[in-house]
């Protein structure tokens, strides 16, 4: 038995079921492709945030830009006439539009140690490899550019968005990568480690891009927000929060042994005052993120390392419809 944040617990992994346990898989990030249908990045702009009451997301999808202004020819739709035009010099013409571009998404990766848990199923690293994997296929098949950054403690990646089978397929093998570095014993290096990825996404994306955030948000410090506050001013941003079932609350009253992987420390918890207080502190905490993301606007969404990648994505797109 093992208590967040400074402690590990191997979920017992079931072979047959490569999602499972405390490491990634790459067949099994791939194999996500076929759920990618199944899912709608859209739909995530419109889960449900509880505080954010009214607050409609800016992230609006593609939509048309202009083209040029031609002169008219019979069948165009007469209510793209230009009469400005027209007036001048009296010949009809009509404005043309095209779809605007592919939308660039730029999907960032928490696998630092303070992923590296996880109590049930599978740890937080996996549960935010398999949901970014989802999403970028997901994104792919719509038609946008994808890409990401992967970061931990001491190191991070980047994927430049591209409308390529190859993006997706680099995003996910260096997810792999990162997440088969963390290891029981792993120091928790860097307290800034969220921070330096957002300054690093700030960097990379272009003004008008969705940016996906999955992360378990523990590192949320002044600098991060400010990041944050920076991104979200010109880009649409979706915070997906994972979160273990161990971090709500402690488990049945008993006496348990926590480690970090080097010291052991017994735990009682019998006591209902430490039970209420950990739940307290759980509740505050995602009070205060729930709130950060609410007063920018942005839609916050909390999947738990029990959910599957689509379930949990779903059940948050049904909330955001009622």
């Amino acid at each position: 038995m093992s208590q967040p944040p400074d402690s590990i617990t191997v979920p017992a992994h079931n072979s047959k079921d490569l999602s499972l346990g405390p490491y990634t898989h790459v067949k099994d990030l791939i194999d996500l492709r076929y759920e990618a249908g199944k899912v709608d990045l859209m739909s995530l702009a419109k889960a449900s945030n509880p505080l954010s009451g009214q607050l409609r997301s800016k992230f609006q999808g593609r939509g048309i830009d202009f083209s040029e202004v031609r002169v008219y020819q019979p069948g165009d739709d007469v209510r793209t006439i230009d009469w400005r035009v027209t007036a001048r010099t009296q010949v009809a013409h009509t404005k043309l539009f095209q779809e605007e571009k592919e939308r660039p998404v730029l999907i960032v990766v928490d696998q630092s140690a303070h992923m590296f848990f996880g109590s049930r199923r599978r740890f937080k690293s996996v549960a935010a490899a398999r949901i970014a994997a989802l999403l970028a296929w997901s994104g792919l098949e719509q038609g946008d550019r994808i890409g990401g950054i992967v970061f931990s403690d001491e190191e991070h990646r980047e994927i430049r968005p591209r409308r390529s089978r190859h993006s997706v397929l680099r995003l996910i093998h260096e997810i792999d990568q990162f997440n088969h570095r963390l290891e029981v014993s792993s120091p928790a290096l860097s307290t800034d480690a969220l921070a330096q990825a957002l300054t690093n996404a700030r960097r990379v994306c272009k003004h008008g891009s969705s940016i996906i955030l999955i992360s378990d948000f523990t590192r949320m410090n002044d600098q991060a927000l400010l990041y944050l506050q920076q991104l979200a001013r010109y880009n649409d941003v979706i915070g997906i929060v994972i979160s273990d079932p161990l971090e709500q609350q402690l488990p049945a009253p008993d006496l348990y042994t926590v480690t970090d992987g080097e010291r052991k420390l017994p735990i009682n918890t019998a006591s209902a005052s430490i039970r209420h207080e950990y739940q307290s502190q759980h509740k505050n905490r995602r009070a205060q993120l729930e709130q950060t993301f609410g007063r920018l606007k942005c839609p916050l969404i909390s999947i738990a390392t029990t959910d599957e990648a689509v379930d949990g994505i779903n059940a948050h797109r049904l909330r955001g419809s009622r």
